[in-house]
Protein backbone atom coordinates (compact mmCIF):
# COMPACT_ATOMS: atom_id res chain seq x y z
CA UNK A 1 0.00 0.00 0.00
CA UNK A 2 1.29 3.03 -1.12
CA UNK A 3 2.57 5.72 1.80
CA UNK A 4 0.01 8.48 3.23
CA UNK A 5 0.11 11.59 2.49
CA UNK A 6 -1.65 13.94 5.00
CA UNK A 7 -1.14 18.11 4.97
CA UNK A 8 -1.86 21.00 7.42
CA UNK A 9 -2.77 24.14 5.91
CA UNK A 10 -3.36 27.19 7.74
CA UNK A 11 -3.64 30.71 6.70
CA UNK A 12 -1.01 33.66 8.02
CA UNK A 13 -4.29 35.42 8.66
CA UNK A 14 -3.42 35.31 12.38
CA UNK A 15 -1.15 33.22 14.87
CA UNK A 16 -1.80 29.82 15.54
CA UNK A 17 -3.85 28.33 18.35
CA UNK A 18 -4.69 25.68 20.10
CA UNK A 19 -7.17 24.44 17.68
CA UNK A 20 -4.54 24.26 15.39
CA UNK A 21 -2.31 22.38 17.20
CA UNK A 22 -4.41 19.52 17.40
CA UNK A 23 -5.28 19.54 13.95
CA UNK A 24 -1.29 19.34 13.17
CA UNK A 25 -0.40 16.92 15.74
CA UNK A 26 -3.16 14.68 14.42
CA UNK A 27 -1.57 14.88 11.15
CA UNK A 28 2.07 14.71 12.31
CA UNK A 29 1.23 11.33 14.69
CA UNK A 30 -0.90 10.06 11.63
CA UNK A 31 2.15 10.46 9.06
CA UNK A 32 4.55 9.27 11.65
CA UNK A 33 2.62 5.97 12.92
CA UNK A 34 2.16 4.75 9.24
CA UNK A 35 5.12 5.87 7.77
CA UNK A 36 3.47 8.64 5.40
CA UNK A 37 4.31 11.80 4.87
CA UNK A 38 3.08 15.04 6.07
CA UNK A 39 3.42 18.77 3.76
CA UNK A 40 2.66 22.11 4.51
CA UNK A 41 0.59 24.21 2.93
CA UNK A 42 0.24 27.87 3.66
CA UNK A 43 -3.24 28.97 2.34
CA UNK A 44 -2.82 32.74 1.79
CA UNK A 45 -5.71 33.11 -1.18
CA UNK A 46 -6.65 36.33 0.70
CA UNK A 47 -3.81 38.61 0.30
CA UNK A 48 -4.85 41.49 2.10
CA UNK A 49 -5.20 39.91 5.29
CA UNK A 50 -2.43 37.22 4.94
CA UNK A 51 1.07 38.49 6.59
CA UNK A 52 4.63 37.58 6.37
CA UNK A 53 4.55 37.98 10.07
CA UNK A 54 2.18 35.60 10.82
CA UNK A 55 3.79 33.36 8.07
CA UNK A 56 6.58 32.93 9.74
CA UNK A 57 5.14 32.50 13.13
CA UNK A 58 3.67 29.44 11.85
CA UNK A 59 7.07 27.82 10.86
CA UNK A 60 7.81 28.46 14.37
CA UNK A 61 5.21 27.31 15.73
CA UNK A 62 5.34 24.14 13.71
CA UNK A 63 8.79 23.63 14.81
CA UNK A 64 8.53 24.14 18.34
CA UNK A 65 5.52 21.55 18.71
CA UNK A 66 8.60 18.96 17.26
CA UNK A 67 6.40 18.92 14.01
CA UNK A 68 8.00 18.19 11.05
CA UNK A 69 6.98 18.43 7.04
CA UNK A 70 8.25 17.71 3.95
CA UNK A 71 9.84 20.53 1.65
CA UNK A 72 8.59 22.78 -0.46
CA UNK A 73 6.14 24.36 1.12
CA UNK A 74 3.37 25.23 -1.54
CA UNK A 75 1.74 28.38 -0.71
CA UNK A 76 -1.23 29.00 -2.59
CA UNK A 77 -0.86 32.89 -3.55
CA UNK A 78 2.27 31.87 -6.28
CA UNK A 79 -0.28 29.11 -7.72
CA UNK A 80 -2.88 31.41 -9.00
CA UNK A 81 -2.67 29.95 -12.74
CA UNK A 82 -3.56 26.54 -11.51
CA UNK A 83 -6.72 27.61 -10.23
CA UNK A 84 -7.38 29.88 -13.52
CA UNK A 85 -7.20 26.52 -15.49
CA UNK A 86 -9.70 24.92 -13.17
CA UNK A 87 -12.32 27.78 -13.63
CA UNK A 88 -11.65 27.67 -17.48
CA UNK A 89 -12.46 24.16 -17.67
CA UNK A 90 -15.42 24.63 -15.39
CA UNK A 91 -16.51 27.79 -17.79
CA UNK A 92 -16.21 25.56 -20.75
CA UNK A 93 -18.17 22.88 -19.70
CA UNK A 94 -21.19 25.49 -18.74
CA UNK A 95 -21.28 25.51 -14.83
CA UNK A 96 -20.03 28.91 -13.73
CA UNK A 97 -21.55 32.11 -14.19
CA UNK A 98 -20.93 35.79 -12.73
CA UNK A 99 -22.84 37.48 -10.41
CA UNK A 100 -22.23 41.23 -9.74
CA UNK A 101 -24.90 41.91 -6.62
CA UNK A 102 -22.74 43.80 -4.00
CA UNK A 103 -22.94 42.21 -0.48
CA UNK A 104 -24.89 44.61 0.20
CA UNK A 105 -27.29 44.27 -2.82
CA UNK A 106 -27.31 40.39 -1.60
CA UNK A 107 -28.18 41.30 1.98
CA UNK A 108 -31.42 43.58 1.04
CA UNK A 109 -32.35 40.66 -1.46
CA UNK A 110 -32.32 38.01 1.47
CA UNK A 111 -33.76 40.31 3.87
CA UNK A 112 -36.57 40.40 1.45
CA UNK A 113 -37.11 36.94 0.63
CA UNK A 114 -37.58 36.21 4.52
CA UNK A 115 -40.14 39.21 5.09
CA UNK A 116 -41.74 37.05 2.24
CA UNK A 117 -41.77 33.64 4.47
CA UNK A 118 -38.02 32.94 5.19
CA UNK A 119 -35.07 32.03 2.89
CA UNK A 120 -32.43 28.97 3.03
CA UNK A 121 -29.03 28.89 4.72
CA UNK A 122 -26.26 27.18 4.13
CA UNK A 123 -24.85 24.39 7.03
CA UNK A 124 -22.61 27.66 8.12
CA UNK A 125 -26.05 29.83 8.96
CA UNK A 126 -25.57 31.87 5.42
CA UNK A 127 -28.27 32.62 3.38
CA UNK A 128 -27.92 31.09 0.10
CA UNK A 129 -27.42 33.61 -3.07
CA UNK A 130 -30.97 35.02 -3.87
CA UNK A 131 -30.34 36.48 -7.34
CA UNK A 132 -30.90 36.06 -10.84
CA UNK A 133 -27.72 36.27 -12.56
CA UNK A 134 -27.46 32.90 -13.43
CA UNK A 135 -30.90 34.26 -15.87
CA UNK A 136 -28.34 37.23 -17.41
CA UNK A 137 -27.59 36.67 -21.29
CA UNK A 138 -23.86 35.68 -22.45
CA UNK A 139 -23.99 38.53 -24.34
CA UNK A 140 -25.08 40.86 -20.73
CA UNK A 141 -22.71 39.04 -18.47
CA UNK A 142 -19.95 39.87 -21.16
CA UNK A 143 -20.77 43.14 -21.40
CA UNK A 144 -21.23 43.86 -17.76
CA UNK A 145 -17.78 42.26 -16.84
CA UNK A 146 -15.67 43.81 -19.81
CA UNK A 147 -16.84 47.46 -18.54
CA UNK A 148 -15.00 46.79 -14.93
CA UNK A 149 -17.98 45.50 -12.61
CA UNK A 150 -16.57 44.07 -9.77
CA UNK A 151 -18.26 40.32 -9.81
CA UNK A 152 -18.23 37.30 -8.52
CA UNK A 153 -17.82 33.33 -10.58
CA UNK A 154 -20.89 31.05 -8.60
CA UNK A 155 -20.94 27.17 -9.05
CA UNK A 156 -24.42 26.51 -11.40
CA UNK A 157 -25.14 24.39 -8.42
CA UNK A 158 -28.27 22.86 -10.40
CA UNK A 159 -26.13 22.38 -13.47
CA UNK A 160 -23.18 20.92 -11.86
CA UNK A 161 -25.17 18.11 -9.66
CA UNK A 162 -27.18 16.87 -12.63
CA UNK A 163 -23.71 16.36 -14.28
CA UNK A 164 -22.38 13.97 -11.83
CA UNK A 165 -25.41 12.91 -9.81
CA UNK A 166 -25.25 11.05 -6.32
CA UNK A 167 -21.93 11.30 -4.62
CA UNK A 168 -20.39 10.84 -1.18
CA UNK A 169 -16.95 9.72 0.50
CA UNK A 170 -15.60 7.93 2.73
CA UNK A 171 -15.07 9.40 6.25
CA UNK A 172 -13.54 7.83 9.67
CA UNK A 173 -15.50 9.62 12.16
CA UNK A 174 -15.18 8.48 15.74
CA UNK A 175 -12.57 5.97 14.81
CA UNK A 176 -15.43 4.15 12.10
CA UNK A 177 -15.68 4.20 8.84
CA UNK A 178 -18.80 5.80 7.30
CA UNK A 179 -20.02 6.70 3.86
CA UNK A 180 -21.34 9.91 4.32
CA UNK A 181 -23.94 10.91 1.16
CA UNK A 182 -22.70 14.31 0.12
CA UNK A 183 -25.31 17.39 -0.02
CA UNK A 184 -23.99 20.58 -2.07
CA UNK A 185 -26.96 22.21 -2.71
CA UNK A 186 -27.29 22.74 0.73
CA UNK A 187 -24.89 25.51 0.11
CA UNK A 188 -26.43 27.02 -3.20
CA UNK A 189 -24.48 28.98 -5.89
CA UNK A 190 -21.45 28.81 -4.18
CA UNK A 191 -18.37 31.23 -5.25
CA UNK A 192 -15.85 30.18 -6.82
CA UNK A 193 -13.49 33.18 -7.63
CA UNK A 194 -14.26 37.45 -7.52
CA UNK A 195 -13.13 40.04 -10.09
CA UNK A 196 -9.64 40.63 -7.69
CA UNK A 197 -9.32 36.74 -5.96
CA UNK A 198 -8.72 34.04 -9.07
CA UNK A 199 -9.97 31.37 -6.21
CA UNK A 200 -11.88 30.92 -3.27
CA UNK A 201 -11.02 28.30 -0.57
CA UNK A 202 -13.36 25.62 -2.09
CA UNK A 203 -11.87 25.73 -5.42
CA UNK A 204 -7.89 25.76 -3.90
CA UNK A 205 -8.24 23.23 -1.60
CA UNK A 206 -9.56 20.75 -4.49
CA UNK A 207 -7.12 21.67 -6.83
CA UNK A 208 -4.03 21.31 -4.31
CA UNK A 209 -5.02 18.19 -2.29
CA UNK A 210 -5.23 17.06 -5.92
CA UNK A 211 -1.59 18.63 -7.22
CA UNK A 212 0.25 17.80 -3.54
CA UNK A 213 -1.13 13.65 -3.76
CA UNK A 214 -2.83 14.11 -0.59
CA UNK A 215 -4.20 10.51 0.28
CA UNK A 216 -5.99 11.42 3.77
CA UNK A 217 -7.50 14.87 4.38
CA UNK A 218 -7.77 15.13 8.62
CA UNK A 219 -9.15 18.45 9.89
CA UNK A 220 -11.89 19.70 12.36
CA UNK A 221 -15.73 18.63 12.34
CA UNK A 222 -16.61 22.29 11.29
CA UNK A 223 -15.53 21.21 8.16
CA UNK A 224 -17.27 18.08 7.43
CA UNK A 225 -20.50 19.94 5.35
CA UNK A 226 -17.82 22.00 3.17
CA UNK A 227 -16.68 18.42 2.02
CA UNK A 228 -20.37 17.93 -0.32
CA UNK A 229 -18.93 20.79 -1.90
CA UNK A 230 -15.36 19.51 -2.35
CA UNK A 231 -16.22 16.53 -3.61
CA UNK A 232 -19.12 17.97 -6.35
CA UNK A 233 -15.68 19.79 -7.65
CA UNK A 234 -13.50 16.78 -7.45
CA UNK A 235 -15.76 15.21 -9.50
CA UNK A 236 -16.31 18.22 -11.94
CA UNK A 237 -12.45 18.22 -12.52
CA UNK A 238 -11.72 14.64 -12.65
CA UNK A 239 -9.42 14.83 -9.58
CA UNK A 240 -8.95 12.16 -6.76
CA UNK A 241 -11.13 11.82 -4.10
CA UNK A 242 -9.45 11.48 -0.59
CA UNK A 243 -10.08 9.68 2.89
CA UNK A 244 -11.30 12.09 5.20
CA UNK A 245 -11.50 12.24 8.82
CA UNK A 246 -12.90 15.05 10.75
CA UNK A 247 -11.78 14.97 13.81
CA UNK A 248 -13.09 16.89 17.64
CA UNK A 249 -12.46 20.44 17.80
CA UNK A 250 -11.00 22.50 21.03
CA UNK A 251 -13.73 24.51 22.04
CA UNK A 252 -13.26 27.59 24.54
CA UNK A 253 -15.58 28.18 28.44
CA UNK A 254 -18.59 28.44 26.38
CA UNK A 255 -18.54 26.14 24.05
CA UNK A 256 -17.78 27.80 20.92
CA UNK A 257 -14.66 26.31 18.53
CA UNK A 258 -11.41 28.38 19.00
CA UNK A 259 -11.04 31.42 16.20
CA UNK A 260 -8.62 33.59 15.36
CA UNK A 261 -11.50 36.21 14.96
CA UNK A 262 -12.06 35.76 18.60
CA UNK A 263 -8.84 36.43 19.38
CA UNK A 264 -8.24 32.74 20.92
CA UNK A 265 -5.40 32.37 23.02
CA UNK A 266 -2.10 32.17 20.31
CA UNK A 267 0.59 28.91 20.97
CA UNK A 268 3.14 31.83 20.82
CA UNK A 269 1.92 33.05 23.67
CA UNK A 270 1.44 30.19 25.76
CA UNK A 271 5.12 29.34 25.11
CA UNK A 272 6.45 32.68 26.59
CA UNK A 273 4.04 32.16 29.58
CA UNK A 274 6.23 28.89 30.05
CA UNK A 275 4.01 26.03 28.61
CA UNK A 276 6.31 23.29 26.84
CA UNK A 277 4.91 21.07 24.16
CA UNK A 278 4.08 18.48 26.27
CA UNK A 279 1.50 20.42 27.48
CA UNK A 280 0.24 21.60 24.72
CA UNK A 281 -0.36 17.72 23.42
CA UNK A 282 -1.84 17.32 27.22
CA UNK A 283 -4.43 20.52 26.97
CA UNK A 284 -5.52 19.28 23.46
CA UNK A 285 -6.26 15.90 24.53
CA UNK A 286 -3.61 13.73 23.19
CA UNK A 287 -2.00 12.83 26.45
Amino acid sequence: MPPLVLRFAPSPNGYLHLGHALSALINFDMARRTGGRLVLRIEDIDTTRCRPEYEEAIYQDLAWLGIAWEEPVRRQSKHFDDYRAALARLERDGLIYPSFESRAEIAALVAARERQGGWPRDPDGAPLYPGGAAALSAAERKRRMETGEPYALRLDMKAAIARCGPLSWTDTVSNATEVIPADPAAWGDVVLARKDTPTSYHLAVVVDDALQGITHVVRGRDLLHATSVHRLLQALLDLPEPIYHHHRLVLDGDGRKLSKSTNATALRALRQSGETPTDIRRIVGLE
